[in-house]
């Protein structure tokens, strides 16, 4: 393999958020842990909906008759299993939590990629963190987010095309960006399948395009791309059903917390 070529691990978008969100050398997030396990929330309902295992064809999500092979089956057993359907918004409140972001990580162990790294407190007790291991997936990543946003700027067109489709390819119709609603166009005959690993030169694939947005959503975009043009980014979030749940759950907390500031 050339040396200045990234190996290409196909990571899920839990996976792909939490090792672009955790500090290399000391494994603590970049962003606050509220916010991280939201994030991480979102993103499994994002990678749900890329393998076309659940759908919003309204207001609550719902599983589909799709059975894909994913690290996330007790999610997606827990959302078929539910007699009463949820808000995107209630399923990251229902999903966020410290248990899953270390499931997440550990998957990550066990591919090479991060490592444990644990800090003593008292002599007794040791918070587990995961810094990097390997730095080829994460700099894969980062290429491709790059190769997206340039595109995304020779060609604004199939770029929105691809966070339309990054929505739900099963969904119904409906207008995405309008404040609305929740149900992303259908994807256009030719789109990007969301497991594709070969992004056309013009088109972003779909899960590049949803990281991208769940990065904005949890206020990180513009850390790893200072330089970027993060109009764009929030383009992405509005129209991204996911990712606008994420937002959603994560302003709330923050109402909360400034409520309880003023007690």
């Amino acid at each position: 393999m050339d040396a200045e070529t990234p190996k290409a691990v196909e990571l899920s978008l839990p996976q792909a958020f939490l090792l672009l969100a955790t500090n290399d050398k000391d494994g603590k997030p970049e962003v606050p842990v509220f916010a991280l396990r939201t994030t991480v929330a979102g993103a499994i309902l994002a990678e749900l909906a890329l393998l076309g295992a659940i759908e919003l064809p309204g207001k609550h999500v719902r599983a589909t008759g799709t059975d894909p092979q994913t690290d996330f089956q007790y999610e997606l057993e827990l959302i078929r299993g539910k007699s009463r359907h949820h808000t995107p918004k209630g399923w990251v409140a229902i999903l966020e939590g410290r248990a899953e972001v270390r499931r997440v990580y550990e998957g990550m162990v066990s591919l090479g990629i991060v490592e444990h790294f644990g800090e003593k407190h008292l002599g007794r007790f040791r918070a587990v963190r995961y810094r990097e291991k390997d730095h080829a997936p994460e700099e894969a990543l980062l290429k491709r987010i790059q190769a997206t946003l340039s595109s995304a700027l020779s060609d604004p067109e199939a770029s929105a095309s691809a966070a339309t489709e990054a929505g739900a390819a099963d969904s119904g119709a409906g207008d995405a960006t309008a404040p609305d609603a929740t149900t992303p166009a259908p994807a256009k005959p030719g789109a990007p399948t969301p497991d594709a690993k070969t992004p056309d030169a013009k088109t972003p694939d779909t899960r590049t395009t949803a990281l991208i947005a769940l990065l904005q959503a949890a206020g990180l975009f513009g850390k790893l791309f200072p330089e970027a043009d993060r109009s764009r980014a929030s383009e992405l979030a509005r129209g991204y059903w996911p990712s606008r749940a994420v937002e959603d759950e994560l302003r709330l907390i923050r109402l909360a917390e400034e409520e309880a500031a003023t007690l």
